[in-house]
């Protein structure tokens, strides 16, 4: 992988269309239709076993559709998959790291994952550790991090090579109250910048301090999409958030896929 990305003349940072998902006879996603377009911080919503986390892993390539195309910055994830990971970063719910590296040695190897040189991820690096401040424990051994460690530096990590579009779900689970104010103001620099977030929650006040439209998932369906203004209208609930949420799912059950 290169530090160079190509431009792609499409407006749209991620498309579904007519996205299907079945495991067995069982429908996870039903002919998903979103787009998310450049430089949106987009949040994804629904109850438990609606389907999030199944789309999710469709977008950044970790599942195939059974049906219908997704495309990241112009690119099929099916036939051009790497084209489109280079510009894209994901964050799952349960952080990730090789238990018996450092945080640094961690950080470096995305780094070199992604092709970055020494120059551009020390310069980058260098940002991160500030904004997450996570320089005093960065040469420990990551078995021994805290949840809210091991994902501050797997948030690190997903900035570091600047990707275009950043899949994100539940990213503030175990942050402290400072962190949780840096992540959102990076994910509002970024999508400032051009950038897209799309970010799943259950953390509805996140969603609807930061984020610019709304979609809400149940039972595999995308039932709602706006703005939180929008929403309002439709469920007829000048409140909360939380309130149109449990009007539009009716409360929702099962777990997440």
């Amino acid at each position: 992988m290169t530090e160079s990305h190509t431009e792609s003349n499409d407006e749209c940072a991620i498309a579904l269309t007519g996205v299907r998902k079945c495991y067995g006879q069982t429908v996870a996603v039903r002919d998903l239709t979103l787009s998310v377009p450049r430089g949106e911080l987009f949040a994804f919503l629904g109850p438990n076993g609606a389907g999030k986390t199944t789309t999710i892993k469709m977008i950044v390539g970790l599942l195939q559709p059974s049906a219908g195309t997704v495309r990241v910055c112009g690119r099929a994830i099916g036939s051009n998959g790497v084209a489109a990971k280079i510009m894209t970063a994901y964050v799952p719910d349960q952080p990730f790291i090789y238990e018996k590296l450092t945080g640094r040695e961690f950080l470096y190897f995305v780094a070199e994952m992604y092709g970055l040189s020494k120059e551009r991820r020390d310069r980058k690096l260098a940002s991160l550790l500030d904004r997450f401040d996570i320089g005093a424990f960065l040469d420990q051994l990551t078995e021994s991090y805290s949840h809210g460690m091991k994902q501050k530096i797997v948030l690190a990590a997903a900035f570091l090579h600047e990707p275009r579009v950043l899949v994100i779900d539940e990213p503030m689970v175990g942050l402290d109250p400072r962190t949780v104010r840096s992540v959102k103001d990076l994910f509002l620099e970024h999508t400032g910048g051009g950038g897209t977030v799309f970010m799943s929650t259950h953390t509805l006040a996140i969603a609807e301090q930061v984020a610019d439209r709304i979609g809400i998932i149940n039972k595999g369906e995308l039932i709602a999409i706006g703005t939180l203004a929008e929403l309002r209208a439709r469920a007829r609930q000048e409140h909360s958030l939380e309130e149109i949420f449990l009007r539009l799912t009716e409360a929702g059950d099962d777990d997440d896929r």
